[in-house]
């Protein structure tokens, strides 16, 4: 099999090379980044003779096609996904290229769906898997997971935390970007908008975690569990970066006008708060607390089974480029075994068996703690 993936001189994407280096059936990685230099990737990458290192830009739609049809599948890990998903998913249909991505942007994924990419990429008879990291992607399998154990689903609640610790690079333009105006939830049957940022919730997660506080953010799951999960009333996801002190004063950014996105006039310059406030956002002052090498998901699936409630729960910390690199390496690999039907733009719980990536994902060292609970229909 060979792979290119985009934006691979990031964290995510050295994250998906690091396990794809191991898979015999992997011949080439090649590693394609708007800043291609050596010294960013780890030892083990720069000396394996599977890597090669290239330069390319997401905006030169046919040097990426041309690059394409050389390979077996694109993975994008290229943030921030609003403005990276369509132009590279695009480039792959093209080339007839299966393509993955870890889009965490509830815009990209809209337009995945609901534009000519869909149907392109059915003519061509490849996939565009969208959504395919930690969140989205690892926790909607396990949505699936539980699903399929219910007659009914009535309630899924996502929750994450990020610490900024593991921070870096376009994640932080996400971070900022997924609380701004109008966000999807879906509530009472229905696709809502709700004010991103707000609904704060305390939630407990494993150590050394403990209690997070998390906030309604813009994720693609309330658009695309719907379509998998057939009745389901609430799709309700919140994150936040962590320690506290980050999200709150985001909070307090965005309420004072600093995270704004029209250009305003200084003195003659006109310049945007949110990109004033996203450079400056890039280095933490010295003695502020960073929190743990670590970050957390937490799933919770209520629904019913032969009359009775029940709500399954799973929970995960760990490092936040593993985490996320790990699923779509997986799901690269069930591709090029033919594991993955669905043509089309889909999202992970609608073309991935849960059964063989979650096996394939506790065989890489994850650990995922799970809990059910049944309880009668007639209990308060």
């Amino acid at each position: 099999m060979r792979a290119v993936i985009i934006g691979g001189v990031g964290g995510m994407g050295q994250g998906v090379a690091r396990d794809l280096i191991k898979q015999q059936q992997v011949t080439d990685i090649i590693l394609a980044d708007l800043y291609p230099d050596p010294e960013r990737l780890s030892k083990k990458l720069r000396e394996n003779e599977k890597t090669t290192l290239i330069k390319m830009d997401i905006n030169d739609h046919d040097i990426m096609v041309n690059a394409f049809k050389e390979i077996d599948v694109v993975i994008n890990c290229a943030g921030p996904f609003y403005k990276t998903a369509v132009p590279v998913a695009k480039a792959a249909v093209a080339a007839k290229v299966n393509y993955i991505d870890i889009c965490d942007d509830y815009e990209g994924t809209e337009i995945l769906f609901n534009s000519e990419i869909d149907k392109m990429a059915k003519e061509a008879g490849i996939t565009v898997l969208t959504g395919m990291g930690s969140d989205p992607g690892t926790n909607n399998i396990l949505v699936k997971w539980y699903a399929d154990k219910l007659d009914s689903v009535d309630d899924i609640y996502l929750y994450w935390v990020v610490s900024i610790a593991e921070l870096a690079g376009a994640a932080w333009d996400h971070s900022l970007h997924m609380t701004l105006g109008k966000i999807p939830q879906y509530i009472n049957g229905e696709l809502v908008y709700v004010e991103g940022g707000t609904e704060e919730t305390a939630e407990q997660f494993l150590d050394p975690l403990g209690t997070c506080h998390v906030r309604y953010v813009g994720h693609p799951q309330p658009l695309t569990l719907p379509r998998y999960i057939k009745g389901v009333k609430n799709v309700i996801i919140k994150g936040a970066l962590i320690p506290l002190w980050v999200d709150e004063l985001i909070q307090e950014q965005k309420n004072t006008g600093l995270l704004g996105t029209e250009p305003i006039d200084i003195k003659g310059t006109k310049v945007t708060p949110y990109d004033i406030a996203l450079k400056l956002w890039e280095t933490i002052p010295k003695g502020r607390d960073n929190g743990p090498q670590s970050s957390g998901l937490k799933v919770i699936v209520k629904g019913k089974r032969d009359g009775q409630k029940v709500t399954y729960t799973a929970d995960m910390v760990g490092r936040m480029a593993p985490g996320t690199g790990l699923p779509a390496s997986i799901a690269s690999l069930m591709m090029d075994a033919g594991d993955v039907t669905v043509k089309g733009v889909v999202a992970p719980e609608g073309c991935i068996d849960p059964a063989k990536f979650i096996g394939a994902f506790l065989k890489r060292g994850a650990r995922i703690h799970q809990t059910e609970k049944i309880s009668s229909m007639f209990e308060v």
